[in-house]
């Protein structure tokens, strides 16, 4: 260590040091698989941390877990540290917290809905254009209604109310179609049985409880267990950028500080970046330029610099490239690419020294006092102080619970939001409508018994009238039989008394 430097390793030119006052201009590790980029991380996440700065990194194979344990005397340790001018290793442990999104290796690290925002979670769950704005809208009602959006569940239950609500929605937030919906409720099943639900609730995580000192100055090494998350590679990519843009939005502007306030190492680079909308490109690329203006340096670690946009690329000041291999057209491409980011060095071809280099030898150049990059060196980079290799399972415990944040978020709470807002006002509809459709029965009922009564009055009229009329057409027929009989019987009479007469 220098005061203000960290130490990379020896060139035949001398030690080859990050200067602590330009970290935060971000850097880039690169190298094909086997060739040190690990143990790179390693020392730099280690001299970060000495020099009072804390450190997140993503371990994507839990070889960084060995960060909390002192490492041993070994030959070519040994041998590395006398040809670096070390001298002897005084080998320690590094202050360290480990994480894990699913709460196996380390403690839970969660966030809110709110908090993700829309834009990641589309990304996240891989939504269409259409969807998109399905959920934008969602969450437009969401900030409209004041509905704490805090997990899954709070967000299905606000797109079902979507669903029962969208004609009278359409006015004011435009058209939601059921489709969408219904796509965007599918996505939100796949991703939890992916066990992406165990990412989202409370309690969420606070960025400064990554931000912490010891009691010896060091700064904490934040490790993330990341063997199982690279299984969700959409997932590991969306929550390092959220947490970088937690790290924008909440963090004050303070300029080019003499050390960073943080260094985030971004192992996997590559996911990031792979099938991202152009709308999310341009978030990331400008949460790398602004951020470093918070105290923030991000380095990103991957195999191919060809993987880092050249957007992002031209605004990482601080290089390290260990080897590459160069067979196919596409490697030797890359080969190129990484030899014209460097400042030439007149006592070596760089295009032909990445070619060549051995493990645990890189090419290095960073910023110097005026930001401008160094000349290239050809770097033997230094053992750790730490183990090389990962903890094993008791290890890890026991670091857990030594750790500063134990307790805090180990357990979840679920406080009132949206799932139960919605959830109370979906029962007191139904139980409206149930009351409605109890009064509409009633009254169809007493519909019903009115119609029988009126039923029976007409049934018992009509035979009322019937004896009546059988009655008067009887008395006329009997009248009229009386008097056609009386008439006949004059007309009989009036003949036999003529015949008597004449």
């Amino acid at each position: 260590m220098q005061d203000n430097g960290v130490l990379i390793g020896a060139s035949p030119d001398g030690q080859q040091f990050l200067n602590l006052k330009l970290a935060n201009r971000h850097g880039l590790v690169t190298g094909a698989t086997g060739t040190g980029k690990t143990v790179t991380l390693q020392i730099l996440a280690e001299g970060f941390s000495r020099a009072g700065v804390p450190v997140f990194c993503a371990d994507a194979k839990g070889d960084l877990s060995g960060l909390a344990a002192a490492g041993t005397p070994k030959d070519f340790i040994t041998k590395r540290a006398q040809d670096i001018g070390l001298g002897e290793m005084a080998f320690e442990r590094a202050s360290t917290v480990f994480w894990d999104l699913f709460g196996e290796q380390g403690h839970p690290i969660r966030a809110t809905i709110s908090e993700m925002g829309p834009l990641l979670l589309s990304r996240m769950l891989d939504l269409s254009e259409a969807q998109e704005g399905a959920l934008n809208i969602a969450f437009r009602i969401a900030d409209d209604e004041g509905l704490l959006l805090v997990d899954l569940k709070d967000l299905t239950a606000l797109l079902l109310e979507i669903t029962h609500q969208k004609d009278m929605l359409r006015t004011r937030y435009g058209t939601v179609s059921k489709q969408s919906i219904g796509a965007i409720q599918r996505k939100i099943l796949v991703f939890e049985n992916q066990g992406g639900d165990m990412f989202f609730g409370e309690p969420a995580l606070d960025i400064r409880d990554l931000m912490r000192i010891d009691r010896n100055g060091h700064g904490f090494i934040n490790v993330l267990a990341a063997d199982k998350l690279m299984q969700s590679p959409r997932l590991y990519a969306m929550f390092l950028l959220y947490l970088m843009s937690e790290l924008f939005e909440d963090l004050p502007e303070v300029g080019d500080p003499d050390r960073p306030k943080l260094v985030f190492f971004f192992d996997e680079a590559h996911l990031l970046f792979d099938e991202a909308p152009p709308v999310l490109m341009d978030k990331i690329e400008q949460v790398v330029r602004l951020i470093r203006s918070k105290g923030v340096g991000i380095y990103f670690v991957t195999q191919n610099p060809l993987d880092i946009p050249d957007g992002v690329l031209a605004q990482l000041g601080n290089r390290i490239q260990h080897a590459l291999r160069a067979y196919t057209p596409r490697e030797q491409k890359a080969v190129r690419t990484a030899a014209d980011t460097f400042r030439q060095n007149p006592a070596f071809s760089t295009a032909e020294a990445i070619t060549q280099l051995g493990v645990g030898e890189a090419l290095v150049s960073t910023l110097e006092d005026k930001g401008v990059p160094s000349i290239v060196q050809r770097t033997l980079i230094r053992p750790p102080y730490s183990r090389i290799g990962p903890l094993d399972f008791k290890e890890r415990e026991a670091a857990m619970a030594d750790s500063p944040v134990r307790g805090m978020y180990d357990e979840a709470r679920d406080r009132e939001s949206a799932y139960e807002v919605l959830t109370a006002r979906a029962d007191k509809r139904a139980q409206e409508e149930a009351a409605q459709k109890a009064r509409e029965e009633h009254e169809k009922e007493l519909a019903r018994q009115r119609k029988e009564a009126e039923k029976r009055e007409r049934a018992s009229r009509p035979r009322s009238r019937s004896r009546r009329s059988d009655s008067i057409a009887e008395a006329v027929l009997k009248s009229a039989g009386r008097s056609i009989g009386t008439q006949l019987g004059r007309a009989v009479l009036r003949g036999v008394l003529g015949s008597l007469l004449r």
